[in-house]
């Protein structure tokens, strides 16, 4: 059912429901102002008889039969259709006209300046009573007149507001019905600009037009931030399945060689259940190597994987300092032969990615320690690091140094790409793309420089400080960095 047939119908069941609610308060409120007006038409006819009816009295003390049959024509001609009676003090009945009640027990003995209603077989009067005194003789006058007036009148009314409820059903259905269907035009072309709409084509089709119809407005804006959210959901979902198909092709690219030594070196040990010792040794060190192999690929390409597909809820205030200081530690239980030296600065407050974080610094302090060894007598000598967190400005500089051969300017640049490693490296060459894709999500940088102040290396990277009156930074659009292209 239509929302216009709906609010006609509505309206259509309403209104005469609040004329009839009307009517009933207004009923009870008619019907005491016409018994007020009646009662004072009694109170105007008993003070324009009293006069008669105390020369009435008076006539009756004196035993002047003329004069009360004079006073008696009077009372008559006074009260036209009301009821009059009027007795002596010793209830002798010196004159009963008009309509009455047959019983004059009925009627109230006393006089209380207000009328009341007495009924006798199914007929009603008001009736006022009034204390005659004439000075000579005293008695009683009541003024009646018959109470189905006001009763008549109340049906009247009555009939009139069932008639108006009556009418007005119809009435307001179509005013309702003619209202409604204006009022609902703005949201039927929503509608219909709703349904013609090509999921295709994004939110950006949906063009939010106003129409000055608040709630209309508002369901074209919640549409609108609908088809965004469904865009951006399913530009996620996009991003999801190439990233998977990225890491199926790149895992089934580099994990072949690996899978290939290790097929070869099981079919070794197979062929040749009475291989040398020293050869068998060889082989098991070669398979040991190529499931470590297998398994930092598979991690760090999981580790990418998860950068490129990182949700900006993610990120919140994090102390860098601390995550460094926490990262030292663990890098020195992993490779016990390297020196790790620090220095770290109280607090150093970004706005970042914990997980990421925490990957970038474990991939540098573990870069430093296999390629950080000096070039003479590497055997003999560990690897010696010095980790620096410095707050320069708005920026966290955080420098690497080892003391290895370092990187030759040429090749700088391509120590951050993907599978990028030198020939004897035992690394899955995804360890700097690790650091570069965590420095861009971070909105900072990531770079390869000669070690200042001795032969070495040193990988810098800066990344935004969290200031107190800055907005909070989120991450950039990112960079597919497992397929090692840029989205456009």
């Amino acid at each position: 059912m239509k929302l216009s047939t709906r609010i006609a119908i509505g309206a259509a069941v309403l209104v005469p429901l609040l004329v009839a609610a009307a009517g009933a308060l207004l009923l009870p409120l008619v019907s005491t102002d016409l018994h007020r007006r009646q009662d004072a038409q009694l109170g105007a006819r008993a003070a324009a008889v009293l006069p008669n009816a105390r020369g009435l009295l008076a006539a009756d003390s004196r035993g002047r039969s003329k004069v009360e049959q004079n006073q008696q024509r009077k009372l008559m001609d006074a009260a036209l259709d009301a009821g009059v009676r009027v007795t002596a003090a010793d209830g002798t009945v010196l004159l009963s006209a008009g309509s009455q009640p047959d019983d004059p027990l009925l009627l109230p003995q006393e006089p209380g300046g207000k009328a009341v209603t007495v009924r006798q077989n199914g007929t009603s009067w008001r009736v006022l009573t009034v204390k005659v005194d004439s000075g000579s003789a005293s008695g009683t006058l009541w003024v009646l007149a018959p109470a189905e007036e006001p009763a008549d009148e109340l049906r009247a009314v009555r009939r009139r507001v069932l008639l108006v409820a009556l009418v007005a059903a119809p009435l307001s259905g179509l005013v309702a019905f003619a209202l409604a269907e204006r009022a609902t035009r703005p949201l039927r072309r929503l509608g219909r600009r709703a349904a013609a709409l090509d999921p295709r084509t994004g939110h950006a089709a949906f063009a939010h037009a106003r129409t000055g119809t608040a709630e209309v407005d508002e369901l074209s804006g919640a549409i609108a931030l609908l088809l965004s959210r469904y865009d951006e959901q399913a530009a996620r979902t996009a991003q999801a399945l190439d990233t998977a198909r990225s890491f199926s092709s790149a895992a089934s690219h580099e994990l072949r060689t690996p899978l290939m030594s290790l097929r070869t070196n099981l079919d070794v040990l197979a062929a040749h259940p009475d291989l040398p010792e020293d050869e068998r040794a060889e082989v098991l060190g070669e398979l040991q190597q190529d499931h470590a192999r297998m398994l930092d690929l598979l991690s760090a390409l999981s580790a990418l994987a998860r950068g490129d597909l990182v949700e900006a809820s993610a990120f919140g205030p994090v102390d860098l300092a601390e995550l460094v200081d926490t990262a030292v530690a663990e890098a020195a239980r992993r490779h016990p032969g390297t020196v790790y030296r620090t220095e770290l600065p109280p607090e150093a407050r970004v706005f970042g990615w914990d997980a990421g974080l925490r990957i970038l610094l474990a991939n540098l302090l573990a870069n430093a320690a296999v390629h950080g060894r000096p070039t003479a007598h590497p055997a003999d000598r560990p690897a010696e690091v010095d980790v620096r967190l410095r707050v320069e400005g708005g920026t966290a500089r955080l420098t690497v140094d080892d003391t290895g051969p370092g990187v030759p300017p040429a090749d700088r640049a391509a120590v951050f790409h993907r599978f990028h490693r030198r020939p004897d490296s035992p690394g899955s060459g995804l360890g700097l793309t690790l650091v570069a894709q965590q420095a861009a999500l971070h909105r900072g940088s990531a770079l390869v420089a000669d070690r200042p102040d001795a032969p070495g290396c040193r990988l810098e990277v800066r990344l935004p400080l969290l200031l107190p009156d800055a907005p909070t930074a989120l991450p950039p659009s990112p960079r597919d960095w497992l397929s090692n292209r840029t989205p456009g």
